[in-house]
């Protein structure tokens, strides 16, 4: 069997992704020969590969990414690695309707940090979580399998988590303002209780400065609390001479505005 009428076979069953190693093995013959065949399958277009030895089929409609879209490898990568993982961030917001910014790349939250993959026009980044298995997950089924995002609780706390991978607090209020009319105050809290104390306090004055003041209302006590110390609205912004809110226990050493 040719390389060519491999992937064929594969395509026709539904599958687009394969290892080396299964290709060594369906196609005999020399390792050298085989890697050969797929290299010349590669720069045809036909295949790409987002990391070593892990190889997509791309269909005509996709040749112009050079790639597949991250959506329909990153579940068959993540399983063939034995890695836990879900959609976050930009990407899971973007799944819940807040649309305010297209995600230039995939972004995956994993247990630890890994290098970013860039095939073709494609791109996924992996931002570390350790406790990431505790988070509920949206399972969403696609053409190629399933895909788990962060639920919109999750995704809202870790916007103010980790504002640095959202375009900053001014895009994430924006964002956050989209996604509060989906966010459920039962689940809001349960997730609270899972996160760091001061995503909390930084979600709840979100939240409170973008007009939902009644999910703030609903997370309120729990930061009167639980909130042991003031935390800064912005963790590498100077602290000396910014106001304290008190209702949130947070230093306000930043002039917040939503994004246009």
């Amino acid at each position: 069997m040719s390389a060519r009428a491999y992937i064929d076979e594969l395509a026709s069953n539904g599958r687009c992704h394969f290892s080396s190693a299964e290709a060594f093995e369906a196609l005999g013959g020399s390792q050298a020969a085989v890697r050969g065949q797929l290299r010349r399958l590669k720069a045809q277009g036909f295949i790409a590969e987002p990391v070593r030895s892990f190889h997509v089929i791309v269909p005509p409609e996709y040749r112009r990414l050079g790639c597949l879209p991250a959506e329909h490898f990153i579940d068959q990568l993540m399983n063939a690695w034995g890695e836990p993982y879900y959609l976050g961030l930009l990407s899971a917001a973007e799944r819940h309707g807040a649309a305010h910014q297209r995600p230039q790349f995939c972004q995956v939250m994993v247990r630890k940090n890994r290098a970013a993959i860039s095939c073709g026009k494609v791109q996924v980044g992996f931002i570390a979580r350790g406790d990431l298995e505790s988070m509920p997950v949206t399972t969403i089924n696609t053409p190629r399998g399933v895909l788990h995002y962060a639920t919109p609780e999750v995704t809202a706390l870790e916007l103010v988590g980790y504002p640095n991978h959202a375009g900053g607090l001014g895009n994430v209020a924006t964002i956050i303002d989209e996604l509060a009319e989906g966010l459920d105050v039962v689940k809001l809290l349960e997730v609270a209780r899972l996160s760091p104390i001061s995503w909390s306090q930084r979600l709840g004055y979100i939240l409170g400065l973008v007009g939902h003041e009644d999910l703030a209302a609903a997370l309120n006590p729990f930061v009167q609390e639980q909130a042991r110390s003031y935390t800064p609205l912005r963790r590498a912004a100077p602290i000396a001479k910014a106001k304290r809110n008190t209702k949130w226990k947070l230093i306000i050493n930043t002039d917040l505005e939503p994004d246009e």
